[in-house]
């Protein structure tokens, strides 16, 4: 059905001009301009992927659907596609969930269940109850069965921070904040008296569900992740109905919490990357490799984490496809299973396949948001630097001229797929957009939805993808490995090593 519906978005997504300012008469770029631009298919591609399939949870059915889903589409563009088993992970999938505050009044609160949580078999009901202090916690263990549990701090106030500094006074602000770290470091010490684990301390303990919150710093927007709780079900709540649940049992007025969550588990399931590629014609064992993780967490979509990528790289692909069908070198795409994890796909793929680690040419990332590219650094390669600056010269004003090009560059320590590459000595770029707000609002979030995507920013992205992509493709020369000296650690007073490569977890 999902071709179908693809189909049908495709034919009513109207075709609008825009300017352009072009630095070469290159024909290539001046076609992938309109086939990007005036053309696009992003808005219908990430209808489908973000609504009609939803999250994509490492071992979860969506992932396998938005899989079949890039096979579909792929195929119906011509374009070679495989799925590339790298391990195993634990499959499970999260169903309905109602959580509801039946007394000291009737209430139903916002929540997301922790990914890999079990169900509860039908409603539960119970008492909710509160690590105590540290010094407190061992005595106050064999309490908890048959409880509900709150399990992290509660925020003092739900206002994102920069309101609160625009509008209250300093005083107001430093009391809240001071307020906050007192919070933060007596639950620090709470969760260490229950030892290294605390959710499964707690449902040893007889804890029948775990709550927590981990507030994004914004409206109504929390981070949701996993838990290491076998028996117990495990629960986020929202800053606001957290605050309420905790204020109601530190006042000893009686919190009672009604939870019904469904799940499923299918035990163990392969897990793979999904790669596509278009053969190159003259250096075909030469690579140009478009990176993005197709996995997301599963409280929300992931629109912008890591949705709005893999549009990115499906629809460069497509514009490559259509403009240059005949590359110089071989143009490969590996939208990544397990980033979210630890850039597991990335990291299996390099390490299973060193001849085109040894071979590549560029590798182009995109992994966070939407807004346009706008921070590209050669991660610390010295001679690199030349290749992409020659090429982001090229680009057409109108998406250049939002690039701030960092040459050589510090080299991030982490992040994303990129380094998976980087870490061998690969020119493993990431094509940056706009950070803090992504963090704060989407970014592991429960709001990362389609809403949240701006479409003409996701077509400035592919296009601008598809372009580098052509543009290293036909470069004469390779791109040189030579390594620039890094800036200085502090804490070593010495420049920093070049990052190590970890080896990817294939099995949960």
């Amino acid at each position: 059905m999902i071709p179908r519906i693809l189909l049908v978005l495709l034919l009513l997504v109207p075709f609008v001009a825009e300017a352009q300012t072009f630095r070469s008469d290159d024909p290539v770029l001046r076609e992938m301009w309109s086939m990007g631009m005036e053309r696009s298919q992003v808005e219908p591609l990430a209808q489908v992927l973000m609504d009609s399939i939803g999250p994509r949870l490492a071992g979860a059915p969506g992932y396998d659907q938005s899989a079949e889903w890039l096979h579909e589409v792929y195929g119906e563009w011509g374009i070679d596609v495989w799925n590339d088993e790298y391990g195993t992970w634990r499959g499970w999938n999260h169903g309905l969930l109602h959580v509801d505050m039946i007394e000291p009044r009737r209430q139903t609160l916002e929540a997301n269940i922790l990914a890999w949580s079990p169900g509860t078999d039908g409603p539960i009901e119970a008492e909710v109850v509160m690590v105590p202090p540290a010094d407190q916690v061992e005595a106050w263990l064999p309490t908890v069965e048959g409880k509900i549990v709150l399990a992290s701090h509660a925020e003092p106030t739900c206002r994102e921070p920069q309101t609160l500094e625009r509008l209250a006074r300093p005083a107001t602000v430093e009391g809240i904040q001071a307020d906050r770290r007192a919070r933060i470091d007596s639950w620090t010490q709470r969760l260490q008296a229950l030892g290294p684990n605390a959710h499964r301390a707690l449902e040893e303990a007889g804890a029948i569900a775990i709550l927590t919150s981990r507030w994004s710093e914004g409206w109504g927007v929390n981070k949701i992740f996993s838990t290491s709780a076998q028996s117990a079900v495990a629960v986020d709540i929202s800053c606001e109905d957290y605050g309420l649940l905790s204020r109601l049992v530190e006042n000893d007025q009686g919190a009672r919490v009604r939870i019904n969550a469904e799940t499923e588990e299918f035990g163990t399931v392969p897990t793979y990357n999904v790669m596509a590629e278009i053969r190159g014609t003259e250096l075909p064992d030469e690579y140009v490799l478009l990176s993005a993780h197709l996995d997301s967490w599963h409280a929300a979509t992931g629109a912008t984490d890591n949705g709005t990528g893999t549009i990115t790289m499906l629809e460069a692909m497509r514009i490559l496809k259509e403009t240059y069908p005949n590359p110089r070198r071989t143009i490969l795409v590996g939208h990544w299973g397990g980033e979210e994890q630890g850039l597991n796909g990335s990291r299996a793929f390099a390490e299973d396949y060193p001849e085109i680690v040894d071979n590549l040419q560029a590798v182009f990332n995109q992994d966070n948001g939407t807004w346009r590219v706008d921070y590209i650094q050669t991660q610390g390669l010295l001679g690199a630097s030349a290749n992409l600056a020659r090429w982001v010269a090229e680009l057409p004003t109108e998406i250049s001229g939002h690039i701030e090009l960092d040459l050589p560059g510090p080299q991030e320590v982490g992040g994303s797929d990129h380094v998976a590459f980087l870490c061998h000595g690969a020119p493993g770029w990431r094509l940056q957009s706009h950070y803090p707000e992504y963090r704060q609002y989407t970014w592991h979030t429960n709001r990362d939805t389609y809403d949240k995507i701006v479409m003409d920013d996701l077509k400035n992205n592919a296009t601008l993808a598809a372009m580098l992509a052509y543009l290293a493709s036909e470069d004469p020369d390779r791109v040189p490995r030579d390594r620039a000296i890094l800036p200085v650690s502090p804490n070593t007073g010495e420049p920093r090593e070049w990052i190590q490569c970890r080896a990817p977890a294939r099995s949960y």
